[in-house]
This record gives structure tokens, sequence and C-alpha cells, in this order.
């Protein structure tokens, strides 16, 4: 079982390397041998992601086949799909990092920003379940939004969104709870810049 420190240390390495190459700082990539098929799962971190396009997370961390277990959907949301999703690596893999992987200029959260302020605004049943589980980390900033440009407030949402996360896979479920607390589990926020490529690490929270 790989302990979580080690595991953000490999994150954090492997970001630092595509940030490198992002900026054309390196020659290319790691030293690559032959490509290595895993049959079996023993994932470093368990990555709770958005479904954006631009932040693939084997990519962003200079990763391969079987390193990462990860689940994307829209605003990295923690429904109840996602929850289990996580609870199943963590107990049958003994993974004992999870990065909730936001990502600036997010579109789940602007979407969310733009239904609160235009609450007529027609939308699927589908759209509006994802709204409403980034609504509660949003709504706050707005209503206390005056002085900040909009560039600040969806930045702010973002991050927001991001911790809001990592509170629901700490609190809802009693299969990881006793993991966070006597097991060595950790949860950690994260953002992803589309500008640079870098991921910043928030704080680990147990």
């Amino acid at each position: 079982m790989m302990p979580a420190q080690t595991a953000l240390r490999r994150l954090r390495e492997g970001n630092a390397r595509f940030v490198a190459r992002a900026a054309g700082k390196s020659d290319g990539a790691r030293e690559v041998g032959e490509l290595q098929l895993p049959q079996e799962q023993a994932p470093l971190a368990i990555i709770l992601g958005c479904s954006d396009a631009r932040v693939p997370a084997e990519i962003v961390f200079d990763l391969g086949p079987g390193d990462l277990f990860v689940i994307r959907v829209a605003g990295n949301i923690v429904a109840p799909s996602q929850l289990g999703s996580i609870e199943f690596a963590a107990s049958n893999f003994g993974t004992r990092l999870v990065v909730v992987l936001g990502h600036s200029r997010c579109g789940a959260v602007e979407a969310t920003i733009g239904a609160l302020r235009n609450p007529q605004r027609e939308t699927s049943r589908n759209l509006r379940t994802i709204v409403g589980f980034i609504k509660p980390a949003v709504e706050p900033l707005l209503a206390n939004h005056d002085g900040a440009s909009e560039d600040e407030l969806l930045e702010n949402s973002v991050r927001a969104n991001v911790f809001a996360s990592v509170r629901s896979i700490q609190q809802q479920s009693e299969i990881l709870t006793p993991l966070i607390h006597n097991d060595g589990l950790e949860i950690v926020g994260a953002e992803y810049s589309l500008k640079t490529g870098r991921v910043d690490f928030f704080e680990a929270t147990k």
C-alpha cells in the first residue's frame, strides 16, 4: 500500500514534467520504455476530476495505464455514483490518496453562476442536477460579490466547489470515514490551470 504523501509526491513530480513540456523546457517526455498494460489494479491515487476535455488526468500527471483510478464528471461533483466509485477503489485497491481536481474557467461552475442569476432559464433536469450539487458552494460568493470582478468570482467559485467536494467525501461515507481516521486515507483538493498546465494542491484534509 502506497502512503498518501508518497502518492502526492509522485503526482507533483509528474505534473512538473508535464508543465516543463508545455512550456517548451523539456526535450519531450520521461524516458519511455515498452508500454505496459497492467492486468491488475493498484492505482497510486483516486482522482475525482471534471469531464472537461482539456484536463485528462493521466496526461496532466505524466502517468500511464494502471497508475490512476479516474472518475470524471462535470464540475467534479460528489453524487452517489462518484462517492461509490471512490469507496470501491479505496476499499479494494488500498489506494490512500483521493484528489478532487478542479480547473480554471470551469464551465459547470460558470453555468451554475448563470443559473443562479437567471433561475428562469430553460435547462434539462439532468443539467439542473449538476447545478444543484455546485450551487451551495457558489451561492454565498454570489451574494457577497460586491467589488469582485467576474474573473475573481469564477476563480473563487471553482475553488469553493473543490473544497465542497472534499468535505462531501469526508463526511458522507461510512466506508471512507474510518479509513480517513485510522488508515491513512487523505483527501486533497487541487486546481489545474488551463493557461499554464500547473496543478496547485491545497492542504490535505483528514
